[in-house]
């Protein structure tokens, strides 16, 4: 009677980000809503000639950006005193901006910081480039599923069995009824990353940490 073996594979890997999408939000409140909603506007006409000079789908250094419709709200602010304030309105937009060269993105951001009144950093999202991201998660997957192929025979080996026969691979978490995978969510490879954002001298260092894509598999042998 065959012996059979349960085992999780897993791989990690690193790689450095080469687009960062600098997410922002242009806004200003006031007494009236009209010199608001302009100066948004005479503001987010600075900001897109800033980038288009810059923008080129394959060479960058900006790939892509896009805005969104000017919000315009209006509140009454109370005191510390419990009474409430003449009305306020408020105008924002947000922009987002994708650059593949980061020293453009530190330079383009640390300006408009200090020239723009109402610019305000919302963050900035780092990424690979779509193919490179596949290639990178379906390596890792590769990986994986060669970490759990190893760690099976090792068990047979341990019992004196012969080689090992693959009869199932799931991701993480998948092979039993009722269990979901773990990790990633809704497959085998999942990626985290994170940003490490400095001040130095008079130009903001937006320094981008490594991507890390991970995966996790579970499969089933059996050797006789």
């Amino acid at each position: 009677m065959p012996t059979e073996f349960t085992v999780r594979g897993a791989h990690t890997a690193f790689q450095r980000p080469e687009r960062g999408t600098v997410q922002v939000t242009l806004g200003f409140e006031g007494p009236k809503m009209q010199p608001v909603y302009d100066r948004v506007l005479r503001d987010l006409d600075s900001v897109k000639k800033s980038i288009q000079p810059m923008h080129d789908p394959d060479q960058g250094p900006v790939t892509w950006w896009s805005t969104k419709h000017v919000r315009t709200w209006a509140n009454r602010p109370w005191n510390q005193d419990g009474k409430q304030l003449p009305l306020v309105h408020h105008a924002s937009v947000g922009v987002e901006v994708k650059f593949r060269d980061f020293g453009a993105l530190s330079t383009w951001v640390s300006g408009h910081v200090a020239g723009t009144e109402g610019f305000s950093l919302g963050g900035v999202v780092w990424a690979l480039t779509e193919s490179n991201r596949h290639d990178l998660e379906r390596a890792v997957r590769t990986r994986a599923v060669q970490e759990a192929v190893r760690r099976a025979q090792e068990y047979a080996d341990a019992l004196g069995l012969g080689a090992v026969t693959p009869v199932a691979v799931a991701d993480a978490g998948m092979l039993g009824e009722g269990i979901t995978p773990i990790g990633g969510g809704g497959g085998a490879a999942y990626m985290r990353m994170a940003a490490k954002d400095s001040a130095g001298g008079a130009e903001l260092n937006l320094s981008p940490e490594d991507i890390e894509v991970t995966a996790e598999i579970d499969a089933r042998f059996v050797a006789e």
